[in-house]
């Protein structure tokens, strides 16, 4: 708590040492709709020089106000439409503006910020990145982030963790190689590094930002892999209500032997949120209840969520973000079938068991622009986390994550820019399953990025971290990155990048030891960093102005990759360093959008080849080939989707679990084919405002799994039904 005040007490001063109340101010506002009048809700409006914006209320309208004399860039920008930008002048009074946006033939021409920290056009990075907006949420009704990732190219999702080009295996709640952060805060765990996914509060997600490949150079350990950063929703200007109420069923199962229940297994949800100004604080909240009856016993669980944001603006200069995110949920645990012809029953000795867990993350972002090229971030956060289950191990854990971040931007001309930065952390773990440790970790970053007179844009950066687990020799590191980009013509980008990435083992991965579901997990102290070398050479090309390619070919090459193994002298699972290991591959995303009539595709294949180096063996749980194919058609109020997922059948995964008998047939998969249908009607242009969608999912009743002894969900269907007012 003193440390919170500290931070408050320094944000208030640096603003009001740059505030002058006795400046006259005006207001900016406008309404921004498409070419049918229809308002679009939550469109981003900022005006660049001051760094400052708002998003469109349920009818449209925006407002910015205190804004001194002067000319301002006023840009207006939403996922599917071309980006508004105009010069505007405030003299002596308010400005008003009304904005019909045009939809986006393609999709690339975006703003990110997660690559460099800092706002950048997609097109221009170094690296490979996929923006993901928030309309696909709603037309789909997930209720989970990493639901969302199962459809982004170059993604993999096994059960709860996420693999980027085929960085991660599969480790149960322990560890990552993906960093996720929400509004560039990280969200992993203290204790086990693991990300639990309903910690994001779904409705409020602006669009995810995906940066394919290693990122350690800006954002450290668990950026080996890559990048997920969620960005939230602006606060409106004007007051949003926001109602959103689902409920689906689960068909029942392909095969009788399997259909455990005579009852209809459903699930359903409700979020309740409200949006406000009230001068110059802004205050978004809202509340949530999901139930999943589960189509597998003793799978079911019970969650309720809250999310609250604040912002603000102590002056054109400075304001203060600050969220809160958190669930207390309770599921019934289901590791592993009970066999190929119980497939969606546990063993006996899982009947009955629950977890319950609290989840809590607390967030602030202090921004201060000292002038036109200097701006100065501080980040800090609190993440607690509690859990406990009903196993025989009784396991439990509590946990304590502290994160505090200074970043600065400094724009030397219009050709140099650099990043800088210098952050810390410390967990504080109290449990019977990993002990009593502490974590801790000290790191300083900057990169540089410089725009020659010719087309060429070059960045290099360099991070050094420091990390030590309990009482164990502290391990140092140097993450340096060097990238290009090429503009070859008005249509054709070229990127290539080299980096070394690191990861420190999590504490789960070091010190767990329990009996959990008959398989026993034992510590290993000895478990030292992993890092890797990665490089990436793409190219994104326009084909007349509705067809764009993108393509890459990447290599990582992972030294003292940790993964979890069977000890075959007393068949306990631990966590050791495979000493080297190699993926390779290739990936090609084609996007088609013909706005003329309504209709988009996009087509993305990724091809791995990975291999354990010292055994020749592919490395578990990646797949060879994945596939997406998304189609989206929008005759007039109606919209009409189907997505499709294919993956190869996965080559290497624990075998040993299943010839030791831990996971009776586990070595039962197949390649993979999932197919979802969805509909939906816009009623906004019928003056009401309300979004009703439809959502088939697994229409062919396709059983697969994505890890061993686990089906993944049968068909089921939703409705979908959101109001704002």
């Amino acid at each position: 708590m003193k440390l919170r005040k500290i931070i408050l007490g320094i944000c208030i001063l640096l603003s009001v040492s740059f505030t002058s109340p006795m400046a006259q101010s005006f207001n900016v506002s406008g309404t921004v709709t498409d070419k049918n009048n229809v308002p679009l809700v939550g469109a981003n409006v900022i005006i660049k020089e001051l760094s400052i914006g708002t998003a469109a209320d349920s009818e449209g309208n925006f407002s910015i106000t205190n804004i001194k004399n002067g000319k301002y860039t006023l840009e207006i920008s939403m996922m599917g439409y071309q980006k508004f930008i105009r010069t505007i002048s405030i003299n002596n009074s308010n400005f008003h503006i009304k904005i019909k946006l045009k939809e986006s033939v393609i999709k690339i021409d975006q703003i990110v910020v997660t690559a460099g920290k800092h706002k950048q056009r997609l097109l221009e990075l170094p690296v490979s990145a996929e923006v993901i907006g928030s309309d696909i949420i709603s037309k789909k009704n997930f209720t989970k982030i990493d639901d969302l990732l199962r459809y982004a190219p170059g993604v993999n999702i096994t059960l709860d963790q996420v693999s980027i080009r085929g960085s991660s295996g599969y480790s149960r709640g322990a560890g990552s190689r993906v960093l996720v952060a929400i509004d560039g805060i990280p969200v992993y765990t203290g204790d086990t590094g693991e990300i639990i996914w309903e910690l994001v509060p779904i409705t409020d997600v602006q669009r995810v930002e995906i940066i394919k490949g290693a990122a350690s150079s800006l954002y450290g350990s668990t950026a080996i892999g890559g990048v997920i950063n969620i960005i939230t929703k602006s606060i409106a200007s004007k007051p949003i209500t926001f109602v959103k109420s689902y409920l689906g069923v689960y068909d029942k199962p392909s095969h009788k032997e399997w259909d455990w229940s005579n009852k209809t297994r459903t699930y359903n949800g409700i979020t309740l949120g409200h949006t406000n100004k009230f001068g110059n604080l802004g205050v978004s909240i809202s509340l949530s209840r999901t139930e999943d009856m589960s189509y597998r016993e003793n799978d079911w669980q019970n969650r309720y969520s809250g999310y609250l944001k604040m912002q603000y603006k102590f002056s054109s200069k400075s304001d203060l973000s600050f969220f809160a995110t958190g669930f207390v949920r309770d599921k019934a645990t289901f590791d592993y079938w009970k066999s190929s012809r119980d497939a969606l029953i546990p063993p006996e000795s899982s009947i009955g068991q629950v977890v319950h867990s609290e989840r809590f993350l607390f967030g602030s972002i202090y921004n201060f622009r000292y002038s036109k090229f200097l701006s100065f971030k501080l980040k800090g956060s609190l993440y607690r986390s509690f859990w406990k289950d009903d196993s025989e191990s009784s396991n439990r854990s509590s946990s304590n994550l502290f994160r505090l971040e200074l970043q600065s931007n400094y724009q030397f001309s219009n050709n140099t820019y650099l990043v800088s930065g210098i952050e810390g952390n410390m967990g504080i773990v109290k449990s019977n399953i990993f002990g009593n440790p502490t974590s801790n970790v000290f790191a300083i970053y900057s990169q540089l990025e410089y725009k020659f007179n010719f087309p060429l844009r070059v960045s290099a950066g360099i991070r050094y971290d420091y990390s030590r687990l309990k009482n164990l020799e502290a391990e140092n590191s140097l993450s340096p990155k060097f990238g290009l980009n090429y503009k070859l013509d008005t249509k054709t980008y070229l990127r290539a990048s080299i980096e070394r990435g690191f990861r420190a083992p999590s504490l789960a991965e070091t010190f767990t030891s329990t009996i959990t579901s008959g398989i026993t997990v034992k510590p290993n102290p000895n478990l030292k960093s992993e890092h890797n070398y990665s490089f990436e050479l793409g190219i994104n090309h326009s084909l007349l102005c509705s067809l764009n390619v993108d393509a890459a070919i990447f290599q990582s090459d992972y030294y003292n990759l940790i993964e979890p193994t069977i000890d075959i002298t007393d068949g306990e699972v631990v966590f050791e360093n495979v000493t080297r290991a190699r993926i390779q591959g290739s990936e090609i995303i084609i996007k088609y959008s013909n706005p003329g009539f309504n209709f988009q595709s996009s087509i993305g294949y990724t091809y791995l080849w990975t291999k354990n180096l010292l055994t020749d063996k592919a490395l578990k749980y990646r797949p060879r080939h994945l596939v997406y194919l998304k189609m989206d058609y929008t005759p007039g109020i109606f919209s009409f989707g189907v997505d499709f997922r294919y993956w190869s059948k996965v080559e290497q995964i624990d075998f040993d679990l299943v010839k030791l008998g831990l996971v009776p047939d586990g070595d039962k998969r197949v390649q993979v084919f999932v197919l979802d249908l969805r509909t939906g009607i816009n009623f906004y242009s019928m003056g009401i405002p309300a979004n009703l969608f439809l959502n088939l999912n697994n229409a062919l009743n396709y059983n697969y799994v994505e890890m061993i002894g686990n089906i993944s969900p049968i068909r089921n269907i939703s409705l979908n039904l959101q109001f704002l007012f």
